[in-house]
């Protein structure tokens, strides 16, 4: 964008929201503003409408970032030690429908390289879009990049995060929900309302102390606390009618901690994960791991007064535990008493509250079909490759390793070394497609596979801790 094309939609902004957001954000979330000592260093997202298609859901998407029918909105980065979107944290939800385009233009104003990710968009391809190392040049502080994303044949909730140099764990996130087109059938009523909930832990630390703390070979600390939408305990609340459903969508956005949410009193009843709906089963709370999302209905059936919304870590000693209001609009009484317990260290309970959840094979996703062309029990596998992760030490630190590899990124994105055939950036085979045994060892390490090859993915956890694997960009079926 020329420079001054984007000094005029800043002082547009400017004139429009700037001054009275950061004035909200630090009454709404004054005690992240005095403990994380914010500053005003801007990375400023413009996002663009364009004209929407007639075919409905062909155009650009529409964020909570519009004014009218021009452009509009800015995101705003502002980061000292904390990182903000548009003066929010979290940053504005991006509020979209199946196949719409978005086109985000982000300008660095950090002092160092910045990259946004979009965790569960699948980039059919597209992944040079992706806004991870691999595949992604970072934006050079006073530069920008334009990230043009089609949301392709999906739905659901997911979020995005900046996904170098730890700056996650300074905020920089916001969700990300795709609804369904108007003639696809949903399997459920339209609820009520409709909320996001970006839960996660948080670290007193700068983001650049906890980065030198693991390029040091060292554990992460334990974590200070959990946020909800960047507020702490009793910092936010959500306002319901008795009698009706609302829709909590709820990812977990932090950095090592799994979660448990619930909801004094009410029963969740799950409805998607991820963009897939599921088998419509009620629980009391849900166990979410780093990066996973999940959709809930939550019926107001309860009497008129004030309710816990909990969040509280799992597999931790000691257990952090964060809470939020539920608040009902005739309320005759506020919230008094101890947050209800949920689970703490039973890996068993939290396994088979996974094995319970399961796709909805009869219900439309994206399409009324919503398995596509393919039967995943009918799909002929190829290859078999198993992940083993692990912790091993090189040159006397602690490094993570796949199959005994840490991987080291190369200083030309994966990507375009592949597509200019530069050699010497990465070697293909230099992890195997099974665990070795043998010690760890630094590589820039890329696995080949073939075009629209299936194989099967087994992913093998020795440690003593419990994993997440981040499959980006890609469309995978759970089979055991």
């Amino acid at each position: 964008m020329r420079t001054e094309e984007a000094n005029h939609l800043k002082d547009k902004m400017e004139a429009l929201s700037l001054n009275s957001t950061k004035a909200n954000l630090v009454e709404s979330s004054g005690t992240i503003i005095k403990d994380r000592k914010l500053g005003h260093m801007a990375v400023q997202c413009y996002l663009r409408k364009g004209q929407k298609s007639k075919q409905g859901g062909q155009g650009d998407a529409q964020a909570h970032l519009t004014k009218g029918d021009e452009v509009i909105a800015a995101v705003i980065v502002e980061a000292n030690l904390g990182i903000l979107i548009n003066g929010q944290f979290p940053g504005p939800s991006i509020d979209s429908v199946t196949n719409d385009n978005l086109i985000i233009n982000i300008f660095n104003s950090l002092d160092e390289p910045f990259l946004l990710s979009w965790n569960g968009i699948q980039q059919r391809r597209n992944s040079w879009q992706d806004g991870v190392y691999g595949t992604n040049c970072p934006i050079p502080p006073g530069q920008n990049f334009t990230y043009i994303l089609q949301v392709k044949d999906q739905i659901g909730s997911f979020f995005y995060f900046p996904s170098l140099a730890m700056h996650k764990a300074a905020g920089g996130y916001g969700g990300i929900t795709i609804r369904s087109r108007p003639m696809i059938p949903v399997p459920f009523p339209p609820p009520t309302g409709d909320y996001t909930i970006l839960v996660g832990d948080w670290f007193k630390q700068n983001h650049t102390d906890l980065k030198a703390i693991l390029d040091g070979g060292n554990d992460l600390p334990f974590p200070d606390g959990i946020l909800f939408n960047g507020r702490g305990s009793n910092g936010l609340t959500f306002t319901v009618d008795q009698g009706r459903t609302h829709r909590f969508r709820i990812s977990n956005v932090g950095l090592t901690t799994a979660i448990n949410f619930r909801i004094q009193g009410h029963k969740m009843l799950l409805v998607e994960a991820e963009g897939t709906h599921t088998l419509q089963n009620t629980y009391e709370s849900l166990d979410i791991h780093l990066g996973q999302s999940y959709s809930v209905l939550v019926t107001m059936d309860q009497p008129g007064q004030d309710y816990y919304i909990v969040a509280s870590t799992r597999f931790t000693s000691p257990v952090l535990t964060a809470t939020s209001i539920l608040h009902y609009s005739n309320s005759a009484g506020s919230i008094s008493g101890p947050p209800p317990g949920g689970p703490t260290i039973e890996i068993d309970w939290s396994l088979n509250q996974a094995r319970s959840i399961r796709q909805n094979l009869t219900a439309s996703g994206p399409r009324p079909n919503p398995q596509g062309s393919y039967h995943y029990g009918l799909v002929n596998t190829t290859r078999t490759i198993r992940l083993a992760n692990s912790a091993p030490m090189i040159n006397g630190k602690k490094r993570y390793a796949v199959n005994s590899v840490s991987f080291i990124p190369a200083d030309t994105p994966l990507k375009l070394a592949d597509y200019f055939k530069i050699p010497g950036v990465f070697n293909l085979g230099s992890i195997q497609d099974y665990p070795t045994g043998g010690g760890g060892y630094f590589q820039t390490s890329v696995m080949a596979a073939d075009f629209r090859a299936y194989f099967e993915v087994v992913f093998e956890n020795p440690e003593d801790t419990v994993q997440s694997w981040h499959i980006d960009g890609h469309i995978f079926f759970v089979v055991g």
